[in-house]
């Protein structure tokens, strides 16, 4: 008997990953990418799971949180994680990939899956009488906003994301620019550092705080997640805060003087020839002007040429756990789910992650299954939790992280903060890999990355 097909709307992250897990199961499906038939103002090609912002999938730390995460997708077969280690570059104790490389090897299992069809068009509603899977990201198009606003009723569906510059390497300093990873983790060096003085680093505090910006529209209200405020937002409450964030100069020695500098700008490579590096925490909504002239006065950057300038773009998420059943569909519409940074998650790993909730979820309802979700005391389970069980009232996106985990589910955590997570991680492994097998959603590696 031939299955129904699934629709998946968006082929991000969280769309690829849901689509090559149920294609993996057997299902058919089909996913509809509005690109290139239509582009949002931060993507540059029609490829599946573009990276717009950074080039990092975070920790790969196993006692990390994102590292916990990652433990178990790459043990429900993430495509997207297998996908990131094939395309791996340096990048210290995180998995950094070279993001051309990295879409084209997702674009490439998809498109060449017998069970996954790509159909590039806008679609503004749901596909009568079938399961559909939103995962449109923070770029949604407008009348699919719209949409989405009259079947929740939520009024409030966007907030700012800014997105950092990147500078060919040719036009780096070297002289100044010192390679070394903060406190030489990760082995393989990675990162560029550029190092600031006192005076160097209030000359340049002053002439970010007197630049000026991008204005949002009349109409649009600034909210941005913390986790990725821009950095004159940051600057602005208070001179030092940026030595206390993104420019912080713990764990780094400038190799000129053999001291610790008053403040660092890391530089991070963005492919595996290291022709081009990211500035690290530097998602900004200055003017491109602006940019130009003030990033240039930062030590080793003084001829740099911008490969791309940061930029700023409006993100649709939803208010969640007001209009999402725990499996992630919609509770006015049983047909409809959501995944990836529309459901209020913030990241490349997380928007991954909730595909391959989603697509758990939606195995379990084609084959009549009982709803069963990964436990509280896991970091699938945790992330889920976050998104269907907290307040109405004060959600607001979130990436993975031990503030999500409550110690209540987990057994015995010892007193000391580190041994504490370390055992987390073990417990949350161990609990994970039972559910896996108790809700039979493993997947084999028959169809391997190309």
């Amino acid at each position: 008997m031939t299955r129904p097909w699934i629709h998946i709307i968006g082929g991000g992250l969280a769309g690829s990953e849901a689509a090559y897990f149920l294609a993996e199961h057997g299902f058919q499906v089909i996913i509809h990418e509005m690109r290139p038939t239509l582009m949002t103002d931060a993507h540059k090609t029609k490829h599946c799971a573009e990276l717009v912002c950074s080039n990092s999938f975070k920790s790969k730390v196993p006692y990390s949180a994102p590292g916990m995460l990652k433990t178990e997708m790459l043990q429900s077969g993430s495509l997207i994680l297998r996908a990131a280690e094939s395309a791996s570059v340096p990048g210290g104790d995180a998995l950094t990939v070279d993001r051309e490389l990295f879409a084209q090897a997702v674009t490439r299992s998809l498109r060449s899956h017998s069970n996954i069809q790509i159909i590039e068009e806008e679609v503004t509603q749901p596909i009568p009488n079938a399961i559909t899977l939103f995962a449109t990201g923070p770029l949604t198009s407008d009348q699919l906003s719209q949409w989405i606003v009259k079947a929740t009723g939520l009024k409030d569906l966007y907030f700012y994301d800014a997105i950092a510059p990147i500078i060919d390497s040719g036009s780096i300093d070297l002289d100044i620019a010192f390679l070394e990873n903060r406190y030489q983790k990760g082995g393989e060096e990675a990162y560029l550092n550029c190092p600031m003085t006192q005076i160097e680093y209030d000359h340049f505090i002053d002439a970010l705080m007197a630049a000026e910006t991008v204005p949002p529209k009349p109409f649009e209200k600034e909210k941005f997640f913390q986790g990725c405020q821009p950095i004159e937002a940051i600057a602005a409450s208070g001179p030092e805060t940026l030595r206390f964030g993104p420019m912080k100069p713990v764990g780094l020695t400038d190799p000129r003087t053999g001291q610790r500098p008053y403040a660092v700008v890391q530089l991070r490579p963005e492919n595996r020839a290291r022709t081009a590096y990211n500035m690290v925490g530097f998602q900004t909504k200055l003017k491109y002007g602006e940019q130009s002239k003030i990033f240039r006065l930062i030590p080793g950057l003084r001829n740099a040429e911008f490969l791309r300038l940061g930029s700023i773009h409006r993100n649709t998420f939803l208010c969640a756990p007001q209009v999402l059943r725990s499996d992630l569909s919609l509770k006015n519409f049983s047909t409809v789910y959501f995944a990836g940074q529309i459901t209020g998650v913030e990241g490349y790993l997380e928007s991954a992650a909730t595909g391959l909730l989603a697509a758990f979820f939606i195995k379990q309802r084609m084959e009549n299954q009982p709803h069963q979700a990964p436990p509280a005391n896991t970091a699938l389970g945790a992330l889920l939790r976050h998104v269907t069980g907290s307040n109405p009232d004060h959600y607001n996106p979130s990436n993975i992280h031990f503030g999500l985990f409550d110690p209540i589910f987990f057994d015995s955590l010892p007193k000391n903060k580190e041994t504490a997570r370390q055992s987390m991680a073990k417990q949350a492994a161990t609990h994970f890999s039972d559910w896996l097998q108790r809700a039979q959603l493993q997947i084999g590696l028959s169809h391997h990355v190309q």
